[in-house]
């Protein structure tokens, strides 16, 4: 893999990708989980973006652990920047993140997408032997019932776990973003301060 995209590390292309398609994902994973109209139309889409969201964590790790030690190599001081540091070191679990993200999304889409063709499905066992057993005995009506109210429960599980860790996602990829504004721009943004209070 290339360190450098033209004159630009390759980090510093990258990891605006990661920082819009996370995001992108955490957002469209709190409305999918919460709204059946949403879910239905933009589910896998979702999903789909926090795939690729997470296939491009490790690029930007890897480049940016390249980025640090070609600072190193520049300068000790720059390669051991306490802020850089901890930049790493958050940046280290985006891709479990990522990864729990692109699970709990996986596992609410298969069980939405099992429960919408149980529910288009006809029932067999109520149409096999209508007059066999009545309602009141526990036929058909009450076995669909019974499979219906567990669906609907691992349904409303699956979205409390997908609204967890996309609540989480997000908090994170903010702490490594602001961890990586702060190691590249904190003493900029100090010196502007400086020069516009004399």
């Amino acid at each position: 893999m290339p360190e450098f995209i033209g004159d630009l590390p390759l980090h510093a292309l990258v990891n605006h990708f990661v920082v819009v398609l996370l995001p992108l994902a955490v957002a469209g994973a709190v409305l999918v989980a919460i709204w059946p109209w949403a879910r239905r139309r933009f589910g896998w889409l979702t999903a789909l973006v926090a795939a690729a969201g997470a296939a491009l964590v490790p690029v930007a790790t890897d480049s940016g652990t390249k980025l640090k030690d070609g600072l190193a190599s520049i300068s000790p001081d720059l390669g051991n920047n306490p802020l850089v540091n901890r930049h790493e070191e958050l940046a280290d679990l985006m891709l479990w993140w990522a990864l729990g993200l692109v699970a709990a999304l996986g596992v609410l889409m298969i069980v939405h997408t099992l429960g919408a063709r149980r529910a288009q499905a006809p029932d067999i066992d109520s149409e096999a032997a209508p007059d066999t057993m009545s309602d009141a005995e526990g036929g058909g009506v009450a076995t669909a019932t019974r499979r219906a109210t567990g669906q609907t429960v691992l349904l409303v599980v699956a979205a409390l776990v997908t609204v967890g860790v996309a609540v989480g996602t997000g908090i994170h990829v903010y702490r490594v973003g602001d961890a990586g504004a702060r190691a590249v721009w904190l003493d900029v943004g100090q010196n502007i301060k400086q020069q516009q209070g004399n």
